[in-house]
């Protein structure tokens, strides 16, 4: 988290599937049942690799502007401080009454011995900017959408692994869904676990991360409806969203 990288985890998807897994690529893809021609710069994983730095840097663009013009949602960490300013009655904020007498108040004082901040993982604090919506899940978001366009995302993950406790081998994984894993599955875990893990470190609310998610899907979405039009290749990519809806991009 403090080396604050945003794609590598999508790019190195990305490889995997493609080197690793030599898994599908989206059957419209113009070379996926060629016996003659392959791509490169074009439709294969350079082409992947620039398009998943493309969104990153469009998604970001389009959710600071939300974060700053339009909601400048406080983080949970100044929520946590003005909580504690008013009920040990140093000051007064305009807060909802359930900000101050719920629950979960309550167990927060518990776990700090008497003060209301909220736990945080990094001891420097929330980063400066607005919570709403997350750039880290606006850019998974985005980068998912490409690697579900790119590949077959209904192909089935074989033989599935898991990391041991140590981190330094792998085991096979054998949890009830290791029969039914699938490349859009498990890509859409990995926005999802993108997202969500800023919130455990005590960073955003839930909303901050579902609709940034969505977020950057549209910006992904809109970014190859707009470069379709550049390619000499008849294509075609198709994609589930997080709604689950099907999208078909076409040339």
């Amino acid at each position: 988290m403090h080396i604050d990288k945003l794609i590598p985890q999508f790019v190195n998807a990305g490889l995997t599937l493609q080197f690793g897994l030599d898994a599908q690529k989206d059957s419209g893809n113009p070379y996926a049942a060629s016996s003659t021609m392959d791509g490169f710069g074009s439709f294969d994983y350079p082409h992947l690799q620039g398009l998943l730095g493309e969104v990153c840097y469009r998604a970001l663009r389009a959710v600071w502007y939300q974060k700053w013009f339009v909601h400048q949602r406080l983080r949970p960490e100044e929520l946590g401080g003005r909580i504690h300013m008013m009920k040990s009655g140093r000051t007064n904020y305009d807060l909802n009454s359930q900000m101050l007498e719920g629950d979960f108040v309550a167990r927060i004082q518990s776990i700090n011995t008497g003060s209301y901040f909220l736990p945080m993982a990094f001891p420097e604090g929330a980063p400066l900017h607005p919570a709403y919506g997350s750039g880290h899940a606006a850019v998974a978001g985005a980068c998912a959408t490409i690697l579900k366009a790119w590949f077959n995302e209904n192909a089935p993950i074989s033989n599935p692994v898991e990391a041991t406790e140590d981190g330094l081998s792998l085991i096979p994984y054998s949890a009830a869904d290791a029969g039914s894993m699938t490349v859009g599955g498990e890509i859409d875990k990995l926005a999802f676990n993108t997202g969500l893990g800023r919130c455990w470190a005590g960073l955003h609310y839930r909303s901050d991360i579902s609709e940034a998610l969505e977020l950057g899907e549209a910006v992904a979405t809109s970014f190859l409806n707009e470069i379709k039009y550049t390619f000499p290749e008849k294509f075609s990519l198709t994609f589930t969203r997080f709604n689950g809806k099907s999208v078909r991009i076409k040339s």
